[in-house]
């Protein structure tokens, strides 16, 4: 950062940190014994849309790339477009195999990333429930961040979250992630598959 940029207030944007998704197992261990709340093995890329021949170049390498890594042969690889105009990558796997899952959404993000796209990342989630219950959580990580944050949807309501869990998923969590600070960039990811929202 040069002086000009220091008098006027500008500073250097955060370089993504990919590698914060691997705390991901860790952390769910932690929701599971200090909330209840246990992975689904669903997890989600979100982009900005990409249009014509590059986006499904896009598909074919990430399924390419998923096949390849994990040797399952034909993994469900769901790509959708939401109310909002993002594509968002739906990646599976055992519910009790959240590493493989962070493995997955690693190797997506990279591609992207590396294909040119990292300016449209936008995030990743990593979805889970309420054991017994019907609450879904998920852990949003902001790609241009390298921050996550946890969101819930309430169950049954049209756009409304539940804040007391989302303040108790940060408390839980703050040995195990880097949080995000800001409140402000907690955005809800309404209609993100896998939430059931």
């Amino acid at each position: 950062m040069g002086f000009l940029d220091a008098i006027l207030g500008r500073s250097k944007p955060v370089r993504p940190d990919l590698d914060q998704l691997f705390a991901v197992p860790g952390a769910a261990i932690t929701l599971q014994a200090g909330a209840g709340f246990t992975p689904t093995g669903v997890g989600a890329v979100c982009f900005a849309s990409v249009e014509g021949g590059a986006f499904a170049r896009i598909q074919q390498d990430v399924r390419e790339l998923l096949d390849a890594d994990t040797g399952r042969g034909g993994v469900p690889v769901e790509f959708t477009r939401d109310d909002y105009g993002y594509t968002w990558l739906l990646v599976r796997q055992p519910a009790d195999d959240t590493a493989a899952l962070v493995n997955d959404l690693h190797a997506v993000n990279t591609l992207l990333e590396e294909g040119g796209f990292g300016p449209q990342l936008l995030c990743s989630l990593i979805a889970f429930r309420e054991a017994g219950g019907s609450r879904p959580l998920a852990l949003v990580y902001l790609y241009k961040r390298g921050t996550f944050y946890p969101f819930a949807p309430l169950p049954g309501a049209v756009e409304k979250r539940d804040n007391a869990l989302e303040l108790q998923a940060r408390a839980l969590l703050t040995d195990d992630l880097r949080v995000e600070a800001d409140l402000a960039r907690w955005f809800p990811v309404w209609g993100a598959p896998g939430l059931g929202n």
